[in-house]
């Protein structure tokens, strides 16, 4: 019995010792630290995204150490509809702009110098002077706003002028010159055409100009410039010589507007080696030579075609090919021949 109540003492001597233990573990410990203890650190439920600007904002995925201060994120605005009063103080507009090219002391967009660019063709722009009706007063020479000229040899002389020749039109103004002479620029421009033509113009190269025309230099022996180069009046672009469908050394030069050519004597005064004018009027008069040209077209000829099969693509008859290229029934054609359809 005594043994019983020994063992029941013990255990309720037990129980008490383990709640007075339990409850000290709950009481919170009284210290100085007690008012400062720092709240919980609160975990961002939201996908860490910075690994999605670190390639963009840091050279070759360097990692970006430089801490950040003074972080001010600023709305970039839109062009078209943003209110920007609260940016700066103005009214809402629309911004239009135009990249520029300077060249000299000539700014030019290039929207309008580059509006019709073609390295390969002459005359790309397809308009007919024909049809010019209007006076333009082009500024070919003024020292204050840097305008100059030049000539296109160091001594001209012509030897044939611009207008009809024999069967077919001449564009331009052939000028003497011995093999290897200089030729330069004759205003400051842009090289637009710098190749050679077997058939014509041989090496050849056109400038396009700032006051609107454009100069051709053919039969060239050596070109010194290439196409989009900058040059200034009287800069060398090549050499004279006697290359593509020449009889002799001389320099084949055109002034023309629009791709349609005029006179360049209208222009330079040869004899004097000097401008006419410093300013040139261009009208209707300087095309009208355009309404009586007499252009004339031929067909070259293919292994296998004779001349009623070339008659009947070209809408012509037999005798009318017999007459332009004064042949009779008994003429034979040969492959690689040029005959006149028109």
């Amino acid at each position: 019995m005594i043994q019983k109540k020994l063992l029941i003492s013990v255990t309720i001597l037990y129980s008490i010792c383990a709640t007075q233990m339990a409850m000290s573990q709950t009481k919170p410990k009284q210290s100085k630290d007690f008012y400062q203890t720092k709240a919980p650190s609160i975990k961002n439920n939201h996908s860490d995204t910075t690994e999605l600007f670190e390639e963009e904002d840091n050279d070759e995925g360097a990692e970006d150490t430089t801490p950040q201060k003074d972080y001010n994120p600023r709305k970039e605005m839109s062009l078209v509809s943003e209110d920007t009063s609260s940016e700066q103080e103005g009214e809402l507009s629309i911004v239009e702009v135009a990249e520029e090219i300077k060249i000299d002391s000539t700014w030019i967009t290039y929207a309008e110098y580059f509006a019709v660019w073609d390295s390969k063709s002459v005359n790309p722009y397809k308009i007919d002077g024909s049809k010019f009706s209007d006076t333009l007063y082009l500024t070919l020479y003024d020292t204050v706003n840097n305008f100059r000229y030049a000539m296109p040899l160091g001594n001209c002389k012509s030897t044939s002028l611009f207008g009809q020749r024999h069967s077919r039109w001449h564009y331009g103004i052939d000028l003497d010159l011995e093999t290897g002479d200089a030729v330069f620029a004759s205003f400051d421009g842009m090289v637009r055409i710098c190749q050679y033509d077997g058939r014509g113009y041989g090496n050849y190269v056109l400038i396009r100009h700032y006051n609107g025309f454009e100069t051709l230099y053919g039969h060239l022996s050596r070109q010194d410039v290439k196409v989009g180069q900058l040059v200034h009046a009287g800069e060398q672009i090549g050499l004279g010589g006697n290359t593509g469908r020449s009889t002799g050394s001389h320099l084949h030069f055109e002034i023309r507007y629009e791709g349609n050519a005029i006179n360049p004597e209208h222009v330079y005064d040869f004899s004097s080696n000097k401008l006419r004018s410093k300013m040139f009027k261009l009208s209707p008069e300087h095309f009208e030579y355009l309404k009586s040209a007499r252009k004339v077209y031929y067909h070259r000829i293919k292994s296998g075609e004779t001349l009623s099969s070339i008659a009947r693509k070209y809408r012509v008859s037999v005798n009318t090919l017999y007459k332009l290229n004064r042949m009779s029934s008994r003429s034979v054609i040969r492959a690689g021949r040029k005959i006149r359809i028109r």
